[in-house]
């Protein structure tokens, strides 16, 4: 899929602090900064826990949970949204006081999504006096039910979108529960439990709790390296909010307060956690957790951010980086299947199709999210991979674009055909649904149908935006280290990519597919660049003397030596 380069429009940047670098002030005004107050990162400036709808009523649930030491039971999820968020109440209830807590993850393959009716009947059977759902529960109406009349109390923890009917719990934390005064929509999962705990720690301080008790006040600021690792795995957007909780964990990994699972996760990942960025909790620390959860069961990932000792926490994340090894070596094969099968309907249509939705039985279930996330970047188009399921159903991952909101799609879609969808969920980018396998052709059909009816010739095309040309006084290691301290960078608030004409010096190709540059910029300085997984049929190109790129300004780091260098994002040959 060819993407065009476009540079942002220059915006009106004298609000921001002059104080500032005018480059980085210019980015900052361009992502929709409006005030010196949003780059401020310190913990203070996170938005009132009061502004979030039922917390009060959940704190009450917890206080009378805590006077009488009741059974609770957390619910997660198998994805690292989901273990971060299990991780954030098993750790943080415990700092409370609170003595029977466990927690209970269901498995992706034979229970699915969720605190369904099947979990329901599973946790009715350990007899817990709570129970605690974190980054699920607003769709589970039925499981909630169960659990509800067998006695039990609940509390939902969530920040996926409503449907039309919420469940019948005894308080409702989520941000995107309709009447929620909460301004930040796209916090995660593992912040929604957080903000749950900084609840409880207010109430209980204003009623003299740990003085009279001459209990430690819970250090809830321990908690935020797995808050930060949460929310930048889950894809959330970074407004000022998510920023503060991502900077906030990060600094305290790179000054070496984080937990052994985080240091084993970094370790195993070839990192360092001095210069940790949030794009290594993205690419590096997350695939690993999540690969328990796709292949294997995500308690082992829980386990891992748990872990109190090192060398158990090793142990658990080589496991971990084990079940990650086997995942690609899956996806790829599922990958190249998908290729071929695309390519040939490309091939027939002279065209690609407004929707992908792809089918084969022996896919895997744990790995179709990710199919679909690479199909998705490939053709941008929205797109939902299915694997099989059990009882003659199938389960699908979609994946969308700009423009096109995946679960309202998939709402207006079961309106219009309510026989057709057995169940969905999820956001605007990213959804989860189940259906008949014998409804496959007649879904993909609608699914395609739907999506070109709200697909303009605009967001057909792929765009990545730029941020122009950098001035030839910023290609420097200060700089470089201007923009890394300038983030955390991520969805929504994208790490700087500039643009600009270079002269190719060097081009050779390294690891099978990957491009390593010497580039010349107008001014005469030469730089390093490097382009990942480029088409190796048109590169190295011998005919091209010039090239147009779109790059990330970045420091490399090798053998303990520092050097600039440019990540390459797009390519393209200028020939003589």
């Amino acid at each position: 899929m060819n993407t065009h380069i476009q540079v942002r429009q220059r915006v009106d940047d004298s609000h921001l602090p002059n104080q500032l670098h005018p480059v980085i002030k210019q980015i900052y005004a361009s992502r929709g900064v409006q005030s010196a107050h949003e780059l401020d990162n310190r913990t203070n400036t996170l938005l009132d826990f009061r502004l979030l709808k039922d917390i009060e009523k959940a704190c009450d649930i917890l206080q009378s949970a805590l006077h009488s030491q009741a059974k609770i039971l957390i619910v997660g999820d198998f994805d690292a949204d989901g273990a971060t968020s299990t991780t954030v109440l098993m750790e943080g209830l415990a700092q409370f006081g609170y003595q029977h807590v466990d927690y209970l993850v269901p498995d992706r393959f034979s229970l699915g999504y969720g605190l369904s009716p099947a979990l329901a009947k599973q946790i009715v059977q350990l007899q817990p006096e709570l129970v605690i759902t974190v980054d699920n529960g607003i769709s589970c109406i039925a499981g909630i039910d169960i659990v509800k009349q067998a006695g039990i109390s609940v509390i939902v923890t969530d920040h996926h979108l409503q449907g039309e009917h919420l469940p019948n719990a005894d308080a409702i934390v989520n941000p995107n529960q309709h009447g929620c005064q909460f301004p930040s929509k796209s916090i995660a999962g593992v912040g929604v439990a957080f903000y749950l705990l900084v609840a409880l720690r207010s109430t209980l301080k204003e009623q003299g709790y740990f003085e009279r008790l001459e209990q430690a006040i819970p250090n809830l600021a321990s908690l935020l390296d797995v808050v930060a690792l949460g929310t930048v795995a889950d894809v959330v957007a970074l407004d000022a909010n998510n920023r503060t909780l991502v900077y906030q964990g990060l600094a305290r990994i790179r000054s070496g307060h984080t937990r052994p699972g985080i240091l084993a996760l970094i370790e195993v990942a070839n990192r360092n956690a001095a210069r940790l960025t949030a794009s290594d909790f993205g690419f590096a620390l997350a695939p690993r957790l999540n690969a328990a959860g796709r292949l294997d069961d995500m308690s082992l990932g829980i386990a891992c951010l748990l872990s109190k000792d090192i060398h158990q926490a090793r142990r658990i994340a080589s496991e971990l980086d084990s079940l990650n090894h086997e995942r690609r070596e899956i996806e790829q094969g599922m990958q190249q299947e998908a290729q071929a099968v695309l390519e040939r309907l490309v091939l027939s249509s002279q065209s690609v199709p407004d929707a992908v939705c792809l089918y084969q039985h022996d896919w895997h279930q744990g790995v179709i999210g990710i199919l679909a996330g690479r199909l998705k970047e490939q053709y941008h188009r929205p797109t939902v991979v299915f694997a099989q399921g059990d009882n003659g159903e199938i389960k699908g991952s979609c994946r969308s674009i700009e423009g096109v909101h995946i679960r309202d799609l998939l709402e207006s879609l079961n309106t219009r055909h309510p026989d057709l969808i057995e169940k969905f969920g999820g956001h605007a980018m990213a959804a989860g649904l189940t259906i008949l396998e014998s409804n496959f052709e007649r879904f993909k059909q609608v699914f395609v149908q739907t999506v070109s009816e709200n697909l303009s010739a605009e967001n057909k095309q792929s765009v990545l935006l730029t941020d122009g040309m950098l001035p030839a006084d910023c290609f420097t290691m200060e700089f470089a280290q201007l923009l890394q301290q300038a983030g955390p960078w991520g969805q929504h608030f994208p790490e700087p990519v500039f643009c600009g004409e270079f002269e190719l010096i060097q081009q050779r190709i390294v690891g099978e597919k990957h491009l390593k540059l010497v580039l010349k910029h107008q001014s005469g300085r030469l730089v390093d660049a490097i382009a990942f997984n480029v088409d190796v049929r048109s590169w190295p190109n011998s005919q091209a003397t010039h090239s147009q790129v779109a790059y990330q300004l970045d420091i490399n780091e090798f053998r303990g030596k520092f050097s600039l260098q440019l990540i390459v994002r797009e390519i393209s040959a200028i020939t003589s």
